[in-house]
């Protein structure tokens, strides 16, 4: 059974700090792209950081600079550091698994952990 358990959300001032985490079981986790995605109600769900299973990142014009991704093969987990943060980074984050090799594809997705910016 696959399960992506995110934490670390919560209230926070701008410019604050926030760091969330997603522990992974039930998947090669070191053989998959991990991500975080974010959501406000009434818009669509919106990349903002991914890892590859190789350390590669990218991030979303929006949190370059201030928003770090990384992630530990041997704990399974996949971190989001969020520093300077704006009350248009408040959304619900989610943790997401990606595996692709050709035709075959495998996607994950945890239940999501709410941040919020106030201003």
């Amino acid at each position: 059974q696959v399960q992506l358990v995110e934490s670390g959300g919560g209230f926070v001032q701008a410019g604050g700090s926030l760091r969330l985490t997603c522990a992974a079981s039930g998947i090669s986790f070191s053989a998959f792209a991990m991500g975080w995605y974010r959501q406000d109600p009434g818009k669509q769900r919106e990349l903002v950081a991914v890892i590859s299973s190789g350390g590669s990142t990218n991030y979303v014009d929006a949190v370059k600079g201030r928003f770090t991704i990384s992630r530990d093969n041997a704990r399974k987990t996949v971190t989001l550091q969020m520093n300077s943060l704006k009350p248009e980074d408040t959304a619900v984050y989610y943790c997401n698994a990606k595996f692709t090799r050709g035709p075959v594809m495998f996607e994950y997705w945890g239940q999501g952990t709410q941040v919020t910016v106030s201003s």
